[in-house]
């Protein structure tokens, strides 16, 4: 996994994880790296500076290395396991199919898919209400 700060065109800043650098390069090219503030498609990578701890700081920092990272992973793990098995893959239909349950032309149940950074922005203003799922690691990562 690779952390990156990210600015978008607006100046929202924000951090993001990726699988490694090429899936970064890989999302940024298909248009779905969106700023989570006002889904601009126009993001890039900010300056980068190791996080340094202070002891007055109120932000915490958590090392590969500590044991809390592996627990957190495993959850996040949890969580796409069991969302793919209990939700139906919709593939790239995911925006038109969160619409039809969102305005109830279709009965309710649990979907995952892809979305396009304008598809993405559509059902926010839709008041569609969806997450990102947890895209993780390989185990030897």
């Amino acid at each position: 996994m690779i952390q990156y700060s990210l600015i978008c065109g607006n100046d929202h800043k924000f951090d993001a994880w990726f699988r490694n650098a090429e899936a970064y390069d890989e999302q940024q090219k298909r248009g779905i790296v969106t700023c989570p503030v006002c889904t601009a498609g126009d993001v890039r990578k900010a300056i980068m500076a190791p996080a340094v701890s202070r002891a007055n700081s109120d932000k915490v920092a958590l090392s590969i290395g500590h044991p809390e990272h592996a627990q957190l992973r495993a959850a996040m793990r949890a969580l796409r396991e069991k969302v793919t098995s209990e939700a139906d893959y919709v593939g790239d239909k995911f925006a038109e199919e969160a619409r039809k349950i969102h305005f109830k032309d279709v009965e309710a149940r649990g979907i995952y898919g892809e979305a396009t950074r304008d598809e993405v922005a559509g059902l926010i203003e839709d008041g569609v209400d969806f997450m990102p799922l947890p895209n993780l690691p390989d185990e030897q990562n």
